[in-house]
């Protein structure tokens, strides 16, 4: 639906490459919404300004997801401070996270959190993810945990979350939710397709109550080489994202103002 709420353009005051993060990542949200992955106002995507090593674009704290425009979006700096001169505040607090992984993983162009009920399900899970379906080699190959701490507000958990993520792009908070990283929006939001769909399959699975047939191990140590080969190397966000634009384009595009 498009936002009743006036927020005038900002097209003409960055620049082309920043645009196009800004409508890449209020176009994130929309899906997000869409995907029904939000959480009302509570969860993040970030992406970083073009250019820039310590600017960060966040949604307006107190919008839903699907009223998220490209000029509503914060720009921010590392410690979650306003940059400019939008009416809107910032959670510092949902940032803490966000800005540990931006500062220590330079190819983290897009970090994106949720707290579906099928990814805190399975987190709270001990064995984790499980390897039950083909989506799960992909997440498996490259997923790490991190034990719950509380509410995200700490600065010193910023450097056990950093440990513990190490160099992977799936990161499974315990008792909290799940995270995915990528080099640009689109390979950050289907990683985070692909982490959801296992958890829900996850959780369907154990439900059945059947005995359960798991994944050779040996097949998962392959899932990187069977992606690239699969995606022709391109990387599936590639692949995915002009299409998830059309479709957002269909349904309203005022994501793009």
């Amino acid at each position: 639906m498009t936002s009743t709420l006036q927020i005038p353009s900002r097209r003409g005051q960055v620049s082309e490459e920043e645009w196009k993060v800004r409508v890449d990542l209020a176009a994130a949200y929309r899906l997000v919404a869409a995907f029904r992955w939000d959480d009302l106002v509570f969860t993040h995507i970030t992406a970083r300004v073009p250019g820039t090593q310590d600017q960060f674009l966040i949604n307006p704290y107190g919008l839903l997801f699907d009223e998220i425009t490209a000029s509503s979006l914060v720009k921010i700096d590392v410690q979650g401070n306003k940059l400019d001169d939008s009416p809107y505040p910032v959670n510092p607090a949902g940032f803490t996270i966000h800005s540990a992984i931006h500062a220590a993983r330079h190819d983290a162009q897009c970090v994106l959190h949720t707290h579906t009920l099928n990814g805190v399900a399975v987190s709270a899970q001990k064995q984790g993810v499980l390897p039950l379906s083909q989506q799960s080699i992909f997440v498996l190959s490259s997923l790490a945990y991190h034990d719950y701490e509380g509410v995200a507000l700490r600065e010193d958990e910023k450097a056990r979350l950093v440990r513990d993520l190490g160099d992977k792009n799936f990161l499974m908070l315990r008792n909290h939710g799940l995270l995915t990283l990528g080099p640009s929006v689109a390979e950050a939001f289907l990683a985070m397709y692909l982490f959801e769909s296992v958890c829900a399959i996850q959780v369907r699975a154990m439900a059945g109550g059947g005995e359960l047939v798991h994944v050779d191990p040996a097949i998962v140590c392959t899932a990187q080489e069977q992606a690239r080969q699969v995606t022709r190397g391109q990387g599936g966000g590639a692949l995915t994202w002009p299409g998830l634009l059309r479709r957002l384009d269909r349904i309203d595009p005022g994501f793009r103002e």
